[in-house]
């Protein structure tokens, strides 16, 4: 059996040293080890410190930046008024009876596209188009709720399209889902008033995260009443009453 041995006389790699010198385990020596492993624990954990605070710094700017700037597209909210109205010279709406019953059902399809003016009556802006589908007919309401998913076309300025509830009876809120052009990037929603059913529809939108619109698109509207028409410039699609390739 090998003998023990103090551990002063054991060989100095037996205690996880390469060291040969048999005095250097002395105290002050240890001292010094000591002194140095925990500077160098101090050095890590300062360094670990010091780069957790300085990403969460970064992250509190970014997120102060993001919130003092008062130009800032996603926090601002825009409002555009239009009006949509049918002329009665599209063939529009259509009407698709899937239900092939005579009161209005569950599945029967309405294809359209109406005019669409400024709210101010002033200019005439492009066209909606899209697709309603029945979802429930409601005699005590005297109408009808649609799924309505559709686009406002602007002419050169791009399109929003929108996706909701239509109520023939009282008003509603559809979801902006996107868009095109100076448009890209647009969320938010739309309120539609009915005016008279299916003529005259009036919008009031409230878009984010878009650059400022132009003011061919802004304006004072017009109150909503069953006897608002659009000016004579803009019905007779005049260069003065129209947006840049306004759409037809």
């Amino acid at each position: 059996m090998a003998s023990l041995q103090p551990i002063s006389s054991r060989s100095p790699s037996l205690l996880g040293s390469n060291y040969s010198h048999p005095g250097y385990l002395s105290h002050g020596r240890l001292n010094n080890i000591y002194t140095t492993s925990v500077f160098n624990f101090k050095s890590r954990s300062s360094s670990k410190s010091l780069t957790t605070s300085a990403f969460f710094n970064i992250f509190k700017d970014c997120r102060s930046a993001e919130t003092s700037n008062p130009s800032s597209a996603t926090a601002k909210v825009q409002q555009v008024f239009v009006y949509e109205m049918n002329e009665r010279d599209r063939n529009s709406p259509a009407v698709l009876k899937l239900s092939q019953k005579e009161v209005n059902s569950l599945g029967d399809l309405v294809p359209f596209t109406n005019k669409l003016y400024s709210g101010d009556l002033r200019k005439r802006l492009g066209i909606t188009a899209g697709l309603c589908v029945l979802i429930q007919h409601l005699p005590d309401q005297k109408g009808d709720r649609y799924e309505a998913i559709y686009s406002f076309y602007f002419g050169d300025y791009g399109h929003i399209s929108v996706q909701g509830p239509y109520l023939t009876y009282q008003d509603s809120y559809l979801a902006v889902t996107g868009g095109s052009g100076i448009f890209e990037g647009v969320y938010g929603q739309v309120k539609l008033q009915q005016i008279v059913f299916p003529f005259k529809l009036f919008y009031t939108f409230y878009l984010k995260g878009i650059p400022d619109l132009p003011a061919d698109l802004l304006g004072n509207p017009v109150p909503p009443s069953p006897t608002v028409e659009p000016s004579a410039a803009a019905k007779a699609t005049e260069p003065q009453g129209t947006i840049p390739n306004f759409t037809n």
